[in-house]
């Protein structure tokens, strides 16, 4: 029999960290591994991008730019990416010079709603039902088959909502189709009625070690995430069951890092895959003020090789997302009366420009329960207000 290959020794403070991404995820990250002594060099488009202000070092490239992938990966010891939506031909150029964690393999799942979902029913794993469609023809009959209402998503870059049509009558079929068909196949999936929605984050290290975080219940508005709660107001068998379902999709993908899973709860309890995302997620912000370890620190153990960090929950916690509400630069209003809410915390992404319902931001807010959390986040979050800078201002700050 042949020897079992030990793992690459553990990459410690000094190592460079490569990540391809240098938005609000980015800059967590990168503030994290900093905080524990890495380098750290990005790859994204805009000089502008959040993480790009942090980093050690910065390539300006496309995502689909494989040469500048293997530039990036070149410089580092490990390469991680903060969303999944990286050309595979870049990702393997870059995990050909460095370790990419999580794997390649894994990323190609994940960016793919037709293979994410195709693994999911491979592995057992519950979702909503769900068909694919090639042609007008295909998504006509998928949507009789499942039946209305259902959603009708694009396989690849669709987030935040975007990239989705609901199909609730026949006339909506023509919007459904008009996504296109050119990048693959539609997901035809049948809207479940569900009682709520939750997210778990699971982190797993190279060796296979396994930490899941409490259950967290999310709540979207038209597909983007605008409040968590932490721990959800749950049955104790539903936690179990959702924590057991994240491992096991972290264990089957061979994932190294955190991976996010986003499911459905169904009136009689029962539990639903919806999403996965191969990395640390909006809804794992609350571990930055209310874990042992935040999922970016963890993130940054995981792919480094080190022991993976306590996921304690310190205290009852909550989430809101400060969303834009115009386009242009802005700056942020009524911090004084928002940061006077007891056990309130802001982390403002310092992007160069808003526009309605991007991301610039958001509130942590802890309390004796994770009701007492939100009503804090809440009522911080209504204090805020965006104003609209001139345009010679530059980018703004956090005040």
């Amino acid at each position: 029999m042949a020897a079992r290959q030990a793992p690459a020794p553990a990459l410690g403070p000094g190592a460079t960290i490569g990540v391809l991404g240098a938005g609000q995820l980015g800059l967590m990250l990168a503030l994290d591994a900093r905080r524990m002594g890495y380098r750290v060099g990005v790859l994204d488009p805009s000089p502008l991008a959040p993480a790009v202000a942090v980093a050690d070092f910065h390539v300006a490239a496309r995502f689909d730019d494989a040469a500048a992938s293997a530039a990036l990966a070149s410089r580092a010891d490990v390469v991680t990416f903060e969303l999944e939506h990286v050309a595979l031909e870049a990702a393997r150029a870059a995990g050909a010079l460095a370790p990419a964690r999580p794997s390649v393999e894994a990323l190609a799942i994940c960016q793919d709603r037709v293979r994410e979902k195709t693994f999911l029913r491979e592995h057992g794993v519950p979702t909503a039902p769900w068909l694919a469609a090639s042609s007008a023809a295909e998504l006509e009959r998928a949507v009789a088959t499942l039946g209305m209402p259902c959603l009708v998503k694009v396989p690849f870059s669709g987030y935040d909502g975007r990239g989705q049509v609901r199909v609730a009558g026949s006339a909506d079929l023509e919007a459904a189709a008009a996504l296109g068909f050119e990048r693959g196949p539609l997901v035809v999936e049948r809207l479940v009625p569900f009682a709520s929605e939750l997210a778990v984050l699971v982190a797993r290290g190279v060796r296979g070690e396994r930490r899941a975080y409490p259950v967290a219940r999310t709540v979207h508005d038209h597909g983007i995430l605008v409040e968590v709660s932490v721990p959800a107001p749950v049955p104790d068998a539903v936690a179990d069951r959702a924590i057991a379902l994240a491992e096991s999709v972290a264990a089957a993908l061979g994932l190294v890092g955190v991976l996010a899973v986003e499911m459905f709860v169904l009136e009689r309890g029962e539990v639903l895959v919806n999403e996965l995302a191969p990395r640390p997620h909006n809804s794992g912000h609350y571990t930055i003020d209310a874990c042992a370890t935040s999922q970016f620190a963890q993130h940054v153990r995981a792919i480094c090789g080190l022991p993976l960090g306590d996921a304690t929950l310190l205290a009852p916690a909550a989430m809101v997302n400060l969303l834009g509400d115009r386009r242009g630069p802005v700056r942020l209003a009524g911090i004084e009366d928002a940061l006077a809410v007891p056990g309130t915390s802001l982390h403002h992404y310092g992007k160069a420009e808003a526009w309605p319902r991007r991301k610039l931001g958001h509130l942590t807010a802890l309390g004796a329960t994770a009701a007492e959390a939100l009503e804090r986040a809440r009522r911080a979050a209504r204090a805020l207000r965006w104003e609209s800078l001139p345009l010679h201002a530059g980018a703004p700050g956090p005040g």
